[in-house]
């Protein structure tokens, strides 16, 4: 049998208490309104590399009754505008995603993003343009991209107006990180540039890009962000492992929304729980073993069908840890689910699990990302952090999407 989630398993949540188990009043929170978008409840999916393609929105969007909004993950302007063909089916959408279709745009030079953002508006139908000032791994970082960006503000400035002036009357939001690491915090400059060149809404993840998915996120710098913006509204991501998590940020920080990230992977009917919530209702049935190995199998489906049987496992292959964390017996299946080829293959392996196993509780707030560790330092640029206040021209980057 498998050892049980311990303590030593969970993100850093020293001094964590769990949020309290009370439902959201009648008109305790008010719908998100982004430009013409009306999102309610007010919950986002975060952009995440890798993840949140066409199948895994349309997944998360079929738990939640098609409410909230589901953001693709980043996709690279340059790429995008001169047709790379991985980039293009990135980008693209899925049957289900007749409206309300919302990319992430990721890159360094307003040329290339203000292009990406005409044809993405212009030819693609997109209705919400996200820009990525947040991402913090090194191949991002080190070519002055993701969250390095904010560091400086008039290279930021003039590729947010860029994109919303691409965008025309489509409306362009910012999610971005607290800062580099805790000496260099820039998350109140990111959001004054966001707010000045057009953005409809800010999103704060609030950890650093040092900490990476480490510690407990920095609610206290979402309040004060909140505090600070006055025209547009405000979203908090960090540390939304279950529903109740969603309602106590938003009480905690009078924020205007929140954005669920690695909180969802490996448990797509997280947005059902949480639009439950929202609606004064206590939340659906965790599900049992036998309902999540349906939910995989529908999963794998959805992916085959969207990259094709060979590609869609191997995008399959490193959500089945997800799904399956915590479950005893399931790490004697996961060598073999990590190496799977085939759709067969795969219903093959999850058959022997039992059905009738309950969710392990303590697996919800388990480690979800690559390491739990922060980063001994952030890569940037050389010279990248001299004379923050003057303007800078960084090369675009051709690739970065997925992960």
């Amino acid at each position: 049998m498998d050892a049980p989630t311990t303590e030593a398993d969970l993100d850093g949540d020293d001094g964590w208490q769990p949020a309290p188990r009370v439902v959201a009043k009648p008109g305790e929170f008010r719908p998100l309104q982004i430009g013409p978008l009306t999102v309610d409840p007010p919950v986002v999916l975060a952009p995440m590399a890798g993840i949140t393609n066409a199948p895994f929105r349309q997944l998360c969007r079929s738990f939640s009754g098609g409410r909230c909004l589901y953001v693709s993950e980043m996709i690279t302007a340059r790429a995008f505008v001169e047709g790379h063909a991985k980039t293009l089916k990135l980008a693209s959408f899925g049957p289900d995603e007749t409206g309300r279709r919302s990319i992430q745009l990721y890159g360094t030079h307003e040329g290339a993003l203000g292009e990406a953002a005409r044809i993405l508006v212009n030819d693609w139908g997109v209705e919400h343009i996200d820009m990525n000032f947040g991402c913090p791994v090194r191949k991002v970082t080190s070519a002055g991209g993701g969250s390095a960006i904010p560091a400086r503000p008039k290279l930021m400035a003039r590729i947010v107006r860029a994109v919303v002036n691409g965008a025309g009357s489509v409306p362009v939001t910012i999610k971005f990180r607290k800062g580099i690491h805790d000496q260099l915090l820039t998350f109140l400059d990111a959001g004054r540039v966001g707010e000045q060149e057009g953005a409809r809404s800010l999103a704060l993840h609030a950890r650093t890009a040092q900490q990476l998915y480490s510690g407990r996120a920095d609610w206290d710098a979402i309040a004060e962000l909140k505090q600070a913006t006055k025209t547009i509204p405000v979203l908090g991501n960090g540390d939304i492992f279950e529903p109740w998590d969603a309602l106590q940020m938003m009480r905690q920080t009078g924020c205007d929304g929140v954005v669920v990230g690695r909180g969802c992977l490996g448990r797509p009917w997280l947005f059902g729980e949480i639009v439950d919530v929202f609606d004064g209702k206590e939340p659906r049935p965790l599900p049992t073993l036998g309902e999540i190995k349906a939910t995989m199998q529908q999963h794998a489906r959805m992916l085959c069908a969207f990259f094709s049987e060979k590609h869609g496992m191997a995008q399959m292959r490193k959500f089945t840890g997800w799904y399956l964390k915590g479950f005893p017996g399931a790490k004697r299946q996961l060598g073999a689910l990590h190496m799977v080829r085939t759709l067969e293959e795969f219903d093959a392996l999850l058959a022997p699990l039992p059905d009738h196993l309950p969710y392990p509780i303590g697996s919800i707030r388990a480690r979800r990302c690559k390491d739990g560790r922060p980063q001994e330092h952030v890569a940037l640029p050389e010279g990248f952090l001299e004379c923050r206040d003057e303007d800078v021209c960084v090369d675009d980057p051709l690739e970065m999407d997925g992960g």
